[in-house]
């Protein structure tokens, strides 16, 4: 949900003019600050940005998109496999028209994948079905030293200008055969019964393969390993999240509804937090639609989910906690952020609040009104012991948190501090 000033909105951010009073009210009441998410030297994906938010060292264990997605579809990346994320994308004109063959559908994209493996596909090349238009391939012996672009971030350009390439001699093979695969799905796919309903109905076809971000098994070690929890969920309707919450040791749980889009089940992914919340340390819950958005170049639509963001995800799980008896730490943040005005992902650092109620919220607090999670209540600590104490900043937004206590983190500080334990924004 982080972007940059627009004059169409004042010279404000779609964050700034979308009225967030629950976020709001979290970063007055708690503590905020910037993060860094993606390292230098490696792009803004949301691969790379994920994992490092939770904690881990992507130059030492990031490998791919394709082997986080296989985990969340319970796909074994075996020794001498390569995984890759295989967009269903758009080609218009010899251009890349959009890198979600207009959001199709999964049972639209199964048909297809379906197709390609008859087609295409062999014991050493596997195409797996995931959700609408994010799919993964699975190919024995390919090499990695690959530079792929990612379909969403060339919308418009002219797509045999970015063609898989190799970086390396000994990954040419794997290469060639990355090209041979996307023209050949493009001179089937168009005739498929699947596009050509698509293209009488005035929709996007789902007209050539793009793989990328390929990658090997990676070595995580759990959360639970690294941080003072023992037991964890992960809730996205995405399968690199849930792939990377695997990996990190958390069970994912499905949500009906959950589209990874404007028009996903925000409550039913608020009651899932709640009643995870109840059995488990800790809830690792992602929300895609203000990218997907972002990625379109709507304004008003990612005010829109962002505004739902706050009121029907945060606001019901606030609702729930300040009925509890057991302190509850709340953080939010992207994971980076996504411009409107060129349609892709940014490397600039993230606004992040950490929020944490007390004890015995029940008894200290009302029961009723529509702030009464925020009414004040006993001294809050840190799980340090240390007092916590809110900083100056009174709204939740990419500007207002330079002023926060953390100032700006990077590492893995935030998910230290989230827990609790020191960083360098301790006195």
């Amino acid at each position: 949900m982080a972007d940059e000033a627009m004059e169409a909105l004042g010279g404000k951010s779609p964050m700034q003019v979308a009225f967030t009073p629950c976020m709001d009210r979290l970063a007055r009441e708690g503590r905020c600050g910037r993060l860094i998410t993606v390292p230098e030297g490696f792009p803004p994906g949301s691969e790379i940005a994920n994992l490092s938010l939770l904690g881990y060292d992507v130059s030492k264990q990031f490998e791919g998109r394709g082997s986080l997605e296989a985990a969340s579809m319970g796909i074994d990346v075996s020794e001498g496999y390569m995984a890759a994320r295989c967009n269903l994308i758009c080609i218009q004109d010899a251009k890349i028209k959009n890198h979600s063959a207009g959001h199709i559908s999964t049972s639209e994209a199964g048909e297809l994948i379906d197709f390609l493996n008859k087609e295409l596909g062999s014991e050493d090349l596997v195409f797996h079905t995931g959700v609408s238009y994010r799919h993964l391939l699975l190919l024995k012996g390919g090499n990695k030293e690959l530079d792929c672009t990612p379909p969403h971030d060339v919308s418009g350009t002219a797509f045999a200008e970015v063609l898989p390439r190799a970086v390396h001699p000994r990954a040419e093979q794997t290469a060639r055969l990355l090209r041979e695969l996307i023209l050949r799905s493009q001179e089937i796919l168009p005739a498929h019964p699947v596009n050509l309903a698509r293209k009488a109905r005035g929709l996007d076809m789902a007209n050539s393969i793009w793989p990328w971000s390929p990658g090997y098994r990676p070595a995580m070690l759990p959360l639970r390993e690294k941080y003072p929890i023992r037991s964890g969920s992960v809730i996205s309707a995405v399968d690199l999240i849930k792939g990377t919450g695997v990996y990190a040791g958390l069970e994912p749980i499905e949500v009906p509804g959950a589209t990874g889009l404007y028009d996903t089940n925000y409550e039913g992914k608020a009651q899932a937090a709640i009643d995870e919340l109840k059995k488990k340390d800790f809830v690792f819950l992602h929300v895609e639609a203000s990218d997907e958005a972002s990625h379109e170049g709507n304004v008003d639509l990612k005010i829109r989910t962002i505004e739902y963001l706050d009121q029907r995800l945060i606001r019901p799980i606030l609702e729930e906690i300040s009925t509890w008896d057991e302190a509850v730490t709340i953080a939010v943040l992207p994971d980076h952020p996504t411009y409107c005005r060129t349609k892709t992902h940014a490397a600039e650092a993230v606004p992040f609040l950490i929020y944490r109620s007390d004890a015995g919220s029940a008894q200290a607090r009302p029961t009723k009104g529509p702030d009464s999670f925020f009414s004040p209540g006993p001294d809050i600590l840190e799980p340090s012991g240390k007092l916590f104490v809110p900083d100056a900043v009174q709204v939740f937004d990419e500007f207002s948190v330079r002023e926060g206590f953390y100032g700006t983190l990077q590492g893995e500080e935030f998910i230290r501090a989230f827990f609790g334990l020191s960083t360098k924004a301790d006195p």
